[in-house]
C-alpha cells in the first residue's frame, strides 16, 4: 500500500507543475482535467502527509519514554497513544481512498421511476418516489428537469424520465436502481385490505457527448401528436417525438413539450444515457449486464425496498436496515439510507481490496 502512496504523492507533484505550465493553461479542457485528477489525488495526498508526519511523532515520542524526567515520560506516553489511536484511523482512511472510485461518481443522472405491478395504486406510489426524490435533491441544492412523464387518471404516474444535476449526484443515488415495493391500504380500497405494489427506478448516469457519439444516420425520428390520459389531446401540433436507435433498436419517446425541438432535446439526452449505461455494462461486469437487470421486471420479486405503510417503516432488504420514519423519509430525508448504503459498499470493497492484497502476496 505505501508504495503505491508513494507513486500517488509522485503523481499528485507532477500535475501541480503541470498545472504551473502557460501552456496548459491556455488549454482549457487539459486544464479541466488535470484540475479534477489533482483534486481527486490531493484526498490520497493530504492524508498519507499527515500518516507519516503522525508515524514521526510517534518515533520521537516513544524515544522520549528513555527520559529520566516521570513528567516527560507521562506526556510521551500520552501524546504515543493519542497518535496511535489517530494513525490506525489515517490508515483505514488511505486504505478507503484507495479502493478504485466508480469513473461515473460525479455525473449527472437520469432517473427513470416506472409503476410496475399493482394498477393504479402502483402509479400513485411511482409519483410519491419521484416526490421523494426530489425533496431530496431540492435539500442538497440539486437541480431537476423533466424530460418525459405519463400520468395515469388518478394522479399517478405510469412514468417519469427526469435529470437531476448536482455535485456527486449519481455517487448518493446510484444504490437507489431495483424494484421498491409498498404495502398500504389503497384509497380506493373500500374493506381497508393492505395492497402490495411495486415500482422500479433506474439510475443512469449523464454521459457528456464526447462519451456517447451518435451519428445522424443511426436513428430514426417520428413526429406524432401528443396526448394525455383518456386520449384528450396535449396539444394541437405533430410535437411529440420518438427516436429509434437503429443499431441497437433503443426506442425513446418524448411529449412534454409544446416544442419539437425541445422534445427532441429531452429524448436525446435519454436515449445517449441509455446508450452509455449499454456501453459501460459491456465494458465491466461490475455494472448491470442491461437495464433489465438493474430494474428488475417490476414485479414484487427482487425488491431492494420495502414501504409498510400501516406499520410506519422502510426496509432496505440489501443491508437489513429498518427504519419507523417512513412519513420522514418520503419528505426526503434519505441520509440515513444512503449512508447506511454506502457504508456496506466501502466494507464489502475493501474487503475485496484486502483479499486481493493477500492474494498478491
Amino acid at each position: 500500500m505505501f508504495d503505491r502512496l508513494g507513486g500517488v504523492e509522485e503523481r499528485f507533484v507532477e500535475i501541480e507543475n503541470v498545472l504551473s505550465d502557460p501552456e496548459v493553461i491556455k488549454d482549457q479542457q487539459a486544464y479541466r482535467q488535470y484540475s479534477r485528477e489533482h483534486a481527486e489525488l490531493s484526498k490520497v495526498v493530504f492524508a498519507f502527509r499527515e500518516y507519516k508526519q503522525v508515524a514521526q511523532n510517534i518515533e520521537e515520542s516513544s524515544e522520549l519514554l528513555k527520559d529520566g524526567d516521570e513528567e516527560i515520560k507521562d506526556l510521551a506516553r500520552e501524546d504515543v497513544r493519542t497518535s496511535t489511536e489517530r494513525l490506525k484511523e489515517l490508515e483505514l482512511e488511505l486504505k478507503l481512498l484507495l479502493i478504485p472510485k466508480d469513473p461515473n461518481d460525479e455525473k449527472n443522472i437520469v432517473m427513470e421511476i416506472r409503476a410496475g405491478t399493482g394498477g393504479e395504486e402502483a402509479g400513485l406510489f411511482a409519483a410519491d418516489l419521484f416526490k421523494m426524490y426530489s425533496k431530496y435533491a431540492e435539500s442538497l441544492g440539486w437541480d431537476i428537469e423533466v424530460l418525459s412523464r405519463h400520468v395515469t387518471g388518478v394522479g399517478g404516474l405510469k412514468e417519469i424520465i427526469a435529470l437531476i444535476k448536482g455535485k456527486g449526484v449519481y455517487s448518493s443515488l446510484k444504490f437507489e436502481s431495483g424494484t421498491h415495493r409498498v404495502q398500504r391500504v389503497p384509497v380506493t380500497e373500500s374493506q381497508g385490505r393492505i395492497h402490495t405494489s411495486a415500482v422500479t427506478v433506474a439510475i443512469l448516469p449523464e454521459p457528456e457527448e464526447v462519451d456517447v457519439k451518435i451519428e445522424p444516420d443511426e436513428i430514426r425520428v417520428d413526429v406524432f401528436r401528443s396526448t394525455g390520459p383518456g386520449g384528450q389531446s396535449v396539444n394541437t401540433t405533430d410535437s411529440a417525438i420518438r427516436i429509434t436507435h437503429l443499431p441497437t433498436g433503443l426506442v425513446v419517446s418524448c411529449q412534454d413539450e409544446k416544442s419539437q425541438h425541445k422534445n427532441k432535446a429531452k429524448a436525446m439526452k435519454v436515449l445517449r444515457a441509455r446508450l452509455y449505461e449499454k456501453m459501460s455494462s459491456e465494458q465491466s461486469e461490475k455494472i448491470s449486464a442491461d437495464r433489465k437487470n438493474q430494474v428488475g421486471t417490476g414485479d414484487r420479486s427482487g425488491r431492494i425496498r420495502t414501504y409498510n405503510f400501516p406499520q410506519g417503516r422502510a426496509t432496505d432488504h440489501r443491508i437489513g436496515l429498518t427504519l419507523y420514519k417512513l412519513e420522514s423519509i418520503l419528505e426526503g430525508n434519505l441520509q440515513g439510507i444512503i449512508d447506511a448504503l454506502m457504508t456496506h459498499h466501502q466494507a464489502l470493497a475493501l474487503q475485496g481490496a484486502e483479499s486481493e492484497s493477500r492474494h498478491a502476496a
